[in-house]
């Protein structure tokens, strides 16, 4: 087992407190919380992970993006942090209609054998949603 450090256990108590208050809706409270946790240990991808997923649920994209870019960095775009820093980061990409940047961030979660990233990419498929058009099509006039 590797070693971890005062600080990054620290920070892990923090940002685990931050997901319970987050959890039970006190984000700005999560969001102070994930902040002192950077604070101890900056190099630690999930508190910038973590701390995006508060300001999305706030509404704040563009903190999130950078919290998101900071996390990405960190992690190198591996791991459990990385992973989910991707598709978060996918996921505000296709809300800005930035669908190249997103696909390119889903397929490296995908890579990293994320399931939600898989689905997404499929969803993002043009030949894919035609095909589930005309599915759709067809089992509507069906049903009537």
């Amino acid at each position: 087992e590797e070693d971890i450090s005062a600080e990054d256990k620290e920070a892990e108590s923090l940002e685990l407190e931050g997901v319970k208050a987050t959890e039970s809706g006190d984000v700005s409270y999560a969001i102070g919380l994930f902040t002192r946790a950077i604070g101890i240990a900056p190099n630690r991808a999930s508190g910038y992970n973590n701390r995006a997923q508060a300001y999305r649920i706030q509404g704040n994209e563009q903190a999130a993006l950078y919290d998101l870019d900071a996390a990405i960095r960190l992690s190198g775009g591996h791991g459990r942090s990385g992973c989910q820093a991707l598709c978060q980061r996918a996921l505000l990409y296709r809300k800005e209609g930035r669908e190249d940047e997103a696909r390119e961030d889903l397929q490296k979660a995908a890579a990293l054998g994320n399931q939600f990233a898989r689905s997404q990419l499929v969803e993002m498929n043009p030949y894919a949603a035609l095909c589930n058009a005309m599915l759709h099509n067809v089992m509507s006039k069906l049903t009537d």
